[in-house]
């Protein structure tokens, strides 16, 4: 929708790659991808959205990466361009990291961002 042709809206690291898989073999076939998107929330104004996709929509983007499958909601490919998911296990946590540049700023504790707003969307 948002695209440019040839180049994916999202990359994924191999380590985030993995973990999709393991998420969708987990399934037994039922799940077809993470549905990522954004909603308003949190402290700095927006929030990413992951979920299990049963079933994909007329105008979801879908990213296929070594066996793993990414889907974007449409509202969100706009501010998810450029992305490139990695998935960071530590000590303390583990989880998906979204290295997006159209971030302007972000929380403290990175559960919520703020897009940068281009001169011709003011």
């Amino acid at each position: 929708m948002f695209g440019i042709p040839g180049k994916q809206a999202v990359t994924l690291t191999e380590t985030a790659a993995a973990q999709v898989r393991a998420l969708m073999s987990d399934s037994g076939g039922r799940v077809k991808g993470l549905k990522i998107g954004v909603k308003k929330g949190g402290c700095a104004g927006m929030e990413y959205t992951m979920e299990y996709a049963e079933a994909l929509s007329a105008h979801d983007e879908v990213i296929e990466q070594d066996g793993a499958r990414v889907i974007i909601a449409p509202m969100a490919q706009m501010f998810l361009f450029g992305t490139e998911i990695d998935y960071r296990t530590s000590l303390l946590e583990s989880g998906f990291v979204f290295n997006n540049p159209n971030v302007s700023e972000s929380c403290g504790c990175g559960e919520s961002v703020s897009f940068k707003v281009s001169p011709d969307a003011a």
